[in-house]
């Protein structure tokens, strides 16, 4: 918990420094050069500092321990400020494309020059070194916030190249600016959608696979020689920790300390096999299973 919340804190506020940097350089190049596509990559930079202040406070919130109020804890702080960043990016996305639909019925052209080549270069290096390192702390701390935020640096770097490879054709075509500025956009709003769908999902709950299942039921037999017949296992993700339910079917003359005996046994071989928070019911085996 401590290297998670270490990690995050690390990350967000080296995005929070190089971010707003490679703002002022962007958009500066963006209102010297005239460029649709530079100024919505300059704020879409802006956007990544933006968002890795919610990382800040997510990551905090989310580290808190549970309390009578929040009696799971407040992991899912995660994807609340996950979701928050793919809607910013989101919103970002939408304001670009009616930028460069403005640009392109104007039929005005941008003329690149060095300023262009030296910050688009700049920023691709430096936002795909961000992106790398919120990757890299995510492999460590199975944050998805982190992981949020690296696809935030991602999208950057990807739209700086494209952008680069459009500066080059700048000088040909009058229409590049607007259809680099429509190429962002996508791009920002597909990075969007990337982590909305994943955030929303777990949030609403995902349905565990049947190899997951196999693997528990299998797992939890190994605490009991008695057959346990488990079924109804529920899983509720909460951030930072999984709580797990399920039932189990046990001979009706069992006595009540024999059978609190087993249940807790699988409480603590998936405790110790998969890190859940187990809660088991035990029911009698001759007894049909509920459909609840």
């Amino acid at each position: 918990m401590e290297d998670k919340a270490k990690y995050i804190k690390q990350e967000g506020w080296i995005s929070i420094i190089a971010n707003t940097l490679l703002f002022g350089l962007k958009y500066w190049a963006g209102i010297v050069t005239g460029s649709i596509a530079l100024t919505a990559d300059a704020w879409h930079t802006l956007s990544d500092s933006v968002s890795s202040v919610i990382v800040l406070i997510g990551g905090k919130i989310s580290n808190k321990p549970a309390d009578d109020d929040h009696p799971f804890g407040h992991g899912r702080a995660e994807h609340i400020s996950a979701i928050i960043i793919g809607v910013l990016l989101a919103i970002v996305a939408f304001d670009f494309i009616l930028s460069a639909f403005e640009k392109f019925s104007s039929r005005e052209q941008t003329v690149f020059g060095p300023i262009a080549w030296i910050v688009t270069i700049v920023s691709i290096v430096a936002k795909e070194a961000m992106s790398q390192y919120a990757f890299w702390a995510y492999r460590k701390t199975k944050s998805s916030i982190l992981k949020a935020d690296g696809w935030h640096h991602r999208t950057d770097a990807l739209s700086s190249v494209v952008i680069l490879a459009g500066i080059g054709l700048g000088k040909y075509f009058w229409f590049t600016d607007a259809v680099l500025g429509f190429i962002v956009a996508i791009m920002i709003g597909y990075a969007s959608y990337e982590i909305l769908s994943k955030e929303i999902t777990s949030l609403l709950g995902e349905s565990p696979s049947e190899e997951l299942l196999a693997s528990i039921s299998k797992t939890a037999q190994k605490s009991s020689n008695v057959p346990l017949h488990i079924h109804h296992i529920h899983l509720h993700n909460y951030g930072n920790h999984t709580e797990m339910s399920c039932h189990i079917k046990l001979p009706s003359h069992m006595s009540l300390e024999d059978a609190h005996e087993i249940c807790t046994g699988v409480e603590k071989i998936i405790k110790k096999e998969f890190g859940y928070i187990t809660t088991v019911h035990p029911e009698p085996v001759d007894k049909k299973a509920s459909k609840v």
